[in-house]
Formats: structure tokens, sequence, C-alpha cells
């Protein structure tokens, strides 16, 4: 005698199959991502139609002077002409967007590759444009060098942290004005400055201990 068939309604099935752990996470995290995205593009859409006829121009004309970082440059030769102190804190400076400009540009651009905004679909006005460029998005060099002087900077030459802590905003934000970085890329930017202006200080604190050492009393009592 021959046993009859198994047909599906003799087998019991789940109603769904198991989901393993990883790719559990792997959709709640692409879940996330994309609510950012979403958010990141609404953020951007609302800067492009918000009319600032009257900041426009500056912020355009901030943006292209903070290409290649001049501004801090700029900024860091000013104060290596004050004194043994500013010296010091333009010579940080300098040595956190080297790191910062690195990171961003080597690494950071290469490994997102995030396309640009699309400008003219958000139709962000004429009066603000900048040169789009041709590197990826993803993070700002621009705010990622900026922050990172302007933290290096203000570490070592507290007075300059305001100053400069403001002008890192604006530039970040100018980005964001123009329409050629999403305000996602900006905030990444100004991480990678903080943790970039941390590395250049360690590094100077290591080979310059006398003077870039926290708690040094010779770096306390110079001028």
């Amino acid at each position: 005698m021959t046993e009859p068939p198994t047909t599906d309604q003799d087998v019991t099935r789940p109603l769904t199959d198991p989901v393993p752990p990883a790719d559990g996470l792997r959709r709640i995290a692409s879940a996330v991502l994309g609510d950012l995205r979403a958010v990141d593009g609404a953020l951007y859409a609302a800067v492009a139609a918000t009319p600032t006829p009257a900041l426009d121009r500056a912020l355009r004309r901030l943006s292209h002077t903070a290409d290649h970082s001049k501004i801090s440059f700029a900024v860091a030769g000013v104060l290596a002409l004050g004194g043994a102190r500013p010296r010091r804190a333009a010579l940080a400076g300098v040595g956190a967007i080297a790191v910062a400009s690195a990171s961003a540009n080597l690494l950071g651009k290469r490994l997102v590759r995030r396309a640009r905004p699309d400008r003219e679909a958000a139709r962000v006005t004429v009066d603000r444009h900048v040169p789009m460029p041709t590197s990826a998005s993803f993070p700002s060099g621009h705010t990622a060098s900026a922050v990172a002087f302007a933290t290096a900077v203000g570490t070592v030459l507290p007075a300059a942290s305001v100053p400069l802590g403001a002008l890192a905003g604006a530039v970040g934000y100018s980005r964001v004005h123009t329409g050629v970085h999403y305000p996602g890329d900006v905030a990444a930017g100004a991480v990678l400055g903080i943790a970039s202006a941390a590395a250049a200080l360690a590094v100077a604190a290591a080979r310059f201990p006398a003077s870039y050492a926290p708690g040094r009393a010779r770096f306390l009592r110079r001028p």
C-alpha cells in the first residue's frame, strides 16, 4: 500500500518566514537612513524656497571666498604676526585644515559618493549660485576645514573661539544657501572638522608638549 501524496494543505507552514537578526538590523538601518534623507531633502528645499534677497549676495560671496580655505589661511597669517601664542594657534589651525581636507576629500567623498543636490529642480534662485563642484556632496569639505580651523585655534587661543566659530557656522550654512550641499553634508563636515582638530592638537601636543599639551605651566604663561 502506498502512502497518499502530501499536499500543501497537509503541511503546516509559518505565516511569515523568520527574519535573520542581521537582515532585521539592515532593514531598520535602511528605514532610518531613508527617513533621514527625507528630512535632509525637506530642509534643503525649505532653504531654497525661502526668499532672502538681503542675504543672497553676502552668502554667495562668503561661500566663494571660503574656497580652498582662503579665509582661514588669511586669519592664520594675521595670527602668526601676533606673538607666540597666536602663532601656535595658527599652526594648530593650519594642521587641522590639512587633516580635515584630506579626510573629507580623500576618504569621505570617495566612500559615500553622494550626488550633489539638483539645484535647478529645487529652484534655488540664480542670485545665490556659486559654481557647482564636480566632487561628491558628502561631507562638506568647506565646513570640515572651517570648523577644524576654528576648533583648533579656539582651543589654543580661547578669545578667538567665538568669532571663528560663528564664521565657520556661516560658511557651513552658505553651502546650503547656495544650493551646493544638503544640510546633512554640512552637519557631517562639522563633526569631521571637530575630530580633525582633536587629531591635529593631539599630534602637536605629542611633538611639542611644552607648547601644546594642556595643563602645562609653560603653555599657560606664554603670552
